[in-house]
């Protein structure tokens, strides 16, 4: 994906998150909103920042374009689907409902699926590289 449209995505989807934040809110925060719109914010702006420095690579379909290993990536292997899983707990926390929690036993393991399918292209192209960098960084 070319960087613009990178950018246009992102500020898509942020659009689209904050107008439906604030656009179904009309009355005073509780605790538990701040909270939730906080670990939210956060989150996505990690996620933004995963996806720009992913850059081209990003791919709907595992490919193995480039070996990304600077910014968020030269810690976390897959911060888009890390950023992404807390962007949801915020959302469930804000709308306090404990219980959307549950969602995660099918959001997990289809990324787990996804991740391996990514590390299998990832190593078949990279090698020794990609095996080295899964070494030193966190999931």
């Amino acid at each position: 994906m070319k960087t613009w449209q990178n950018w246009l995505w992102i500020l898509a989807a942020g659009a689209a998150w904050v107008c439906a934040v604030f656009g179904l809110h009309g009355r005073t925060w509780t605790p538990h909103e701040i909270a939730g719109l906080a670990i939210m914010a956060l989150a996505y702006c990690c996620w933004a920042l995963a996806r720009l420095q992913l850059g081209t690579s990003f791919a709907i379909r595992p490919q193995a374009k480039e070996l990304v290993t600077r910014g968020l990536y030269s810690k976390i292997q897959n911060p888009v689907y890390v950023f992404n899983a807390i962007f949801y707990a915020g959302l469930f926390v804000f709308f306090g409902r404990p219980a959307w929690f549950l969602f995660f036993l099918v959001l997990i393991p289809l990324q787990l699926v996804r991740i391996r399918e990514e590390r299998s292209a990832l190593e078949a192209k990279f090698g020794d590289a990609y095996r080295e960098y899964r070494k030193r960084t966190w999931f």
